[in-house]
């Protein structure tokens, strides 16, 4: 009984293809009759699509800017200052090893001006020596260190097309590349690609 189904379907489906493809060919017929007269071409020339020959097309491009930031992290060094900046530590030892020095070499009154003059060069060296060596405090800290930096990039924003349409060339400008031909309307403007 599954078998006398298939095969009637099989039968109805070739019997349907046959009865359209002899429709098909007496439309075919018909038309190729008709399509002959000058009115009917110039009536199928005006009711279908046409179109233009591309004879160039050259990529508008336009360079943008885009400034972004670009951070990294850096070392920084900071010197503190010594506390005693003034050295006033080394200028008072000076002074009174200069001062004693001074008193044992004189004597009378001249005891008196070299136990100045001794404290005086005393304190006046040990103020130096305490500079060259007086270092301050190096402490060092990890900063975030940021600059703007300007990349530029180059896109495409459209196309200049230049075709021909009846031994007229027009150029227009398009989103996208048209390809070998462009769709024209009213012979003059391009409308649409036609690959």
């Amino acid at each position: 009984m599954n078998r006398l189904v298939v095969n009637a379907l099989y039968m109805g489906i070739a019997a349907t293809f046959a009865v359209s493809l002899a429709a098909c060919n007496r439309d075919a017929s018909a038309d190729a009759g008709a399509a002959g007269t000058p009115a009917a071409q110039q009536a199928a020339a005006n009711s279908g699509p046409q179109y233009a020959k591309v004879v160039s097309v050259t990529p508008v491009r336009k360079t943008v800017n885009n400034p972004h930031q670009v951070c990294k992290d850096v070392v920084v060094n900071h010197t503190a200052p010594p506390k005693d900046q003034h050295r006033i530590a080394g200028t008072a030892i000076g002074a009174v090893a200069g001062g004693l020095l001074g008193h044992m070499v004189g004597g009378g009154k001249g005891k008196t001006l070299a136990t100045v003059a001794g404290a005086v060069g005393g304190g006046y060296a040990g103020n130096r020596i305490e500079a060259a060596h007086q270092h301050g405090t190096v402490t060092s800290t990890t900063e975030r260190e940021c600059n703007t930096v300007n990349s530029s990039s180059t896109k495409i924003v459209g196309y200049d097309v230049t075709y021909q349409y009846n031994g007229v060339t027009r150029s227009t400008r398009m989103d996208h590349d048209p390809g070998d031909r462009v769709e024209v309307q009213q012979g003059v403007v391009a409308v649409s690609d036609a690959r």
